[in-house]
């Protein structure tokens, strides 16, 4: 028994009485063996899309989290592809974020200082800047001209939420991509985090593949 997390994407003339119907179809697929559960519905409601699907600019999110077995997942997949009234979904294996748009951030303690790192002729901050990244995973703040820059002030990511829309856009340059590691200074795993968060939100037009979709 896992946990697994589904994002839909309703059509946005799909009425409540509609979208709740789906649901209790779907989910109904999942619940059927002892200590399968649904664990958490969050409707968003509708959305804009950062792209258009199905020639539609509008969607209604919903996510769920719920228990099951892996082998009552295609079946349940079978169902969600011949929906018309489902635009688009993505089914993951969930590693504890929140259903909301929200990361989780590491808590502040009062003792924690602050860095300035705008000096980059200094090798020894240099170095100090680097070991800093090896466990701070927040987005940095660009200053001062070419090689200057500073950490935004804040706490970290303890978990980075695929759909945190605000905080993954921090990490995207004006062209759409994704800001590499030598330029953020984050650690690599945090990088192949971010890599696949902007993947799975691009897929659920959570944000554009390029920045001059049409909305």
């Amino acid at each position: 028994m896992r946990t697994y997390e589904v994002v839909y994407i309703f059509h946005p003339a799909l009425d409540d009485d509609g979208v709740q119907a789906r649901l209790e179809r779907f989910h109904g697929l999942l619940t059927g063996a002892e200590g399968s559960e649904i664990t958490a519905v969050d409707d968003w409601g509708i959305r804009q899309l950062a792209y258009a699907i199905a020639d539609q600019s509008q969607g209604r999110y919903v996510v769920a989290q719920f228990l099951a077995e892996a082998e009552a997942l295609p079946e349940f997949e079978r169902i969600l592809k011949l929906d018309d009234e489902l635009l688009r979904y993505l089914l993951v294996l969930s590693e504890g974020e929140p259903t909301s748009g929200m990361s989780i951030l590491a808590e502040v303690h009062e003792s924690a200082g602050k860095r300035d790192d705008d000096d980059d002729d200094d090798d020894e901050e240099e170095e100090d800047d680097d070991e800093y990244g090896s466990h701070d995973g927040s987005p940095p703040e660009f200053s001062g001209g070419r090689g200057k820059r500073r950490r935004v002030e804040g706490p970290r990511i303890e978990l980075l939420n695929f759909k945190d829309v605000s905080t993954l856009s921090r990490f995207i340059t004006e062209q759409g991509k994704i800001l590499p590691k030598r330029t953020t200074k984050v650690t690599a795993r945090f990088q192949r985090d971010l890599g696949v968060a902007v993947k799975r939100a691009r897929f659920l037009a959570l944000l554009p593949y390029v920045q001059n979709h049409e909305r």
